[in-house]
């Protein structure tokens, strides 16, 4: 047994869960013997590989001093494991910059050898991490394409492997049996809004994003809309809000894919609405000091996914002052009414398809994971 590779896997959330947790299936494929444990949730468990410890602590947000506290002491212990009993032959940091970027500095002085698979997005802001990176990484496995010029530029070692979403995101609904199920009008179309998935949007974003709804109805009678309840928000996360809608929870994915029209909060549900070809504009508001903030580190100017891959203007972007009813409720009316606006979309969407490629992101990971071990 000498000769059993081990690999110790470092996801934050769900979604770096799900990622890392097909890059498991894929390593124990082409290596049955490997010997996996990681810090993760529920895909990864169903995996059958060891977490050493959950995503509770990791998936908490902000950067207050129980966070910060909480971090810190996790971070020590998971190295003090990996040295001293688990001994890895690699560590496979997944997403979640924040901490992921600050354990690497431990992990590269306990001459851990550390690979990153979906990092951070330095190609938008603080791109003062690549020093970071650069001195503590020793592969970078990309998701998108013009990532790797940057890492090149900067002489750190990168794969673009495909972007996840590709080959994990579910196949459209049945908007029948949907409408059919949530009690919608089949003769009306569907307006679905996605306010974020954390209480602080939904704070700043969900009274803007019912204000245009009401616009809308005021000179659309052939509409009808739907609040998007993001799975990790308690039942009433609402309420404050007096959300005069139906709030579906749990179905994303089978709403984007059946609505004629999208109001979404800026992120990754915009690359989701591009692949399944469902027209959209995106907005975003937060508190006016982050703002300020993010005018200091970004580093482009577009926020939209789809914008940022094509390099081109396909999704309306509606941003902190910009994000106002009467601005987003004019548009999501051009968009309903105008077949030209709505093809110039589904054009640029498939345009994102394709730059994304048909690789099999995780296959393409494992693949180069297991021929890094093959070499030790």
């Amino acid at each position: 047994m000498e000769n059993l590779k081990k690999v110790f896997i470092i996801t934050g959330e769900s979604s770096g869960d799900k990622h890392a947790s097909g890059v498991a299936r894929e390593l124990l494929r082409l290596n049955p013997d490997i010997k996996i444990e990681a810090v993760g949730g529920e895909n990864l468990r169903k995996m059958g590989v060891k977490l050493f410890s959950d995503q509770k602590k990791m998936g908490a947000m902000g950067l207050t001093p129980k966070v910060i506290v909480d971090h810190i002491f996790l971070g020590a212990k998971i190295v003090n494991y990996l040295k001293n009993d688990f001994k890895p032959d690699l560590v496979l940091l997944v997403d979640y910059g924040a901490f992921n970027l600050a354990i690497s500095k431990r992990l590269k002085k306990a001459g851990i050898k550390t690979f990153y698979f979906i990092p951070p997005q330095i190609w938008a802001s603080r791109k003062w991490r690549l020093n970071t990176v650069k001195k503590n990484i020793d592969r970078v496995l990309t998701i998108f394409p013009f990532e790797g010029e940057m890492y090149d530029n900067a002489g750190i070692q990168n794969t673009y492997v495909g972007h996840p979403l590709i080959k994990e995101l579910p196949q459209k609904a049945d908007r029948v049996e949907f409408f059919k199920r949530h009690n919608l009008d089949l003769n009306k179309k569907l307006i679905s809004i996605f306010p974020g998935s954390r209480m602080f949007e939904i704070k700043h974003l969900l009274k803007i994003f019912l204000c245009a709804a009401k616009l809308i109805e005021k000179v659309r009678g052939d509409v009808q809309f739907v609040v998007s309840h993001a799975d990790n928000l308690d039942d009433d996360a609402f309420e404050k809000t007096k959300c005069p809608y139906k709030a579906i929870k749990g179905e994303n994915h089978a709403l984007l894919s059946v609505s004629d029209a999208l109001i979404l909060k800026s992120g990754t549900v915009a690359l989701e609405a591009a692949l399944y070809k469902t027209p959209m504009i995106i907005a975003y508001r937060g508190p006016l000091f982050f703002y300020l903030v993010y005018l200091l580190v970004r580093s482009i100017k577009k926020a939209c996914l789809v914008n940022i891959i094509t390099g081109k203007d396909i999704v309306p972007e509606f941003l902190m002052f910009d994000a106002c009813p009467k601005k987003i409720a004019d548009e999501i009316i051009n968009i309903i009414d105008n077949e030209k606006v709505k093809m110039l979309q589904r054009s640029g969407f498939d345009e994102v398809e394709k730059l994304l490629s048909d690789k099999h992101c995780v296959e393409e990971a494992a693949k180069i994971i297991d021929e890094e071990l093959k070499q030790k």
